[in-house]
């Protein structure tokens, strides 16, 4: 009597034992949550920017198609170009035969890989333009200022050039083929020796705007310092032997400079 009643287990009962908290299991418990949110802050922030990405996808998506670029202001819009210095005419790739754009300003504008067959672009101005690739078949550029102009591998075949103003374009790899040239002034713009000797064999005229003349501004005769095609093609370009003076002029002893 006296050990059962001193005895404190005789106080519990089995179904009381589930009742008393087990304060050793908890640290462990708490050890682990504190590891595990330790791990897995990186992953947590990937998954949240790649949710909140896709919603903004979604979102535009179903707003409709975003602009490929700014609009320009009613001001800029009236001068042809942001702050008046230049075309904000696009025609990359695009179908322009046959098109009449007489006396028009595409400043810088961009007609890259365009097709311009037997389009008439008289009197307009393309100063700063991009020109590369368009292929120009029979298309008209009588008295066009074409200045400073990248026109590399472009298709000028039967292209009427009467008049213009090409100085400083980059004419490299294209074809200029049965192109009128009558007046165009080419002064320092970069062709390929096989081309300029090409056009040498009938190039004439003067230019009516630089009064330079065409045969003069090709360096026809191998008179000028850059008579012998683009710096990008120097095999190419080398002038002949014993043609040059130690000043980089034909040299008059040769009896060539003034060959046709």
């Amino acid at each position: 009597m006296a050990l059962s009643a001193a005895s404190p287990l005789s106080t519990i009962s089995p179904n009381s034992l589930s009742s008393i908290p087990r304060r050793v299991a908890r640290p462990s418990t708490s050890v682990v949550c504190q590891l595990s949110s330790a791990q897995e802050p990186k992953k947590w922030c990937a998954a949240v920017s790649t949710a909140l990405a896709a919603a903004l996808v979604s979102g535009l998506t179903a707003a409709g198609p975003m602009p490929a670029m700014a609009d320009l202001n009613k001001f800029e819009a009236a001068q042809r170009g942001e702050f008046g210095i230049g075309s904000a005419a696009q025609f990359g790739s695009a179908d322009l035969k046959k098109a009449v754009h007489l006396n028009e300003n595409f400043r810088r504008a961009n007609f890259t890989s365009a097709d311009m067959r037997e389009s008439d672009f008289s009197g307009s101005t393309f100063n700063g333009a991009y020109l590369e690739k368009a292929v120009a078949y029979k298309a008209n550029f009588t008295g066009a200022d074409l200045s400073d102009t990248l026109m590399d591998r472009m298709v000028l075949n039967e292209a009427n050039l009467t008049n213009a103003v090409l100085a400083r374009s980059v004419l490299t790899r294209s074809d200029l083929g049965g192109a009128i040239i009558e007046g165009a002034d080419f002064s320092d713009a970069v062709l390929d020796l096989t081309t300029k000797q090409a056009l040498c064999k009938y190039a004439s005229g003067t230019n009516p705007v630089t009064g330079v003349s065409t045969r003069k501004s090709l360096g026809c005769g191998n008179s000028r310092r850059s008579a012998y095609g683009s710096p990008s093609s120097p095999l190419l370009s080398a002038p002949p032997p014993k043609m040059l003076d130690r000043d980089g002029f034909c040299d008059e002893s040769s009896g060539l400079c003034d060959a046709k």
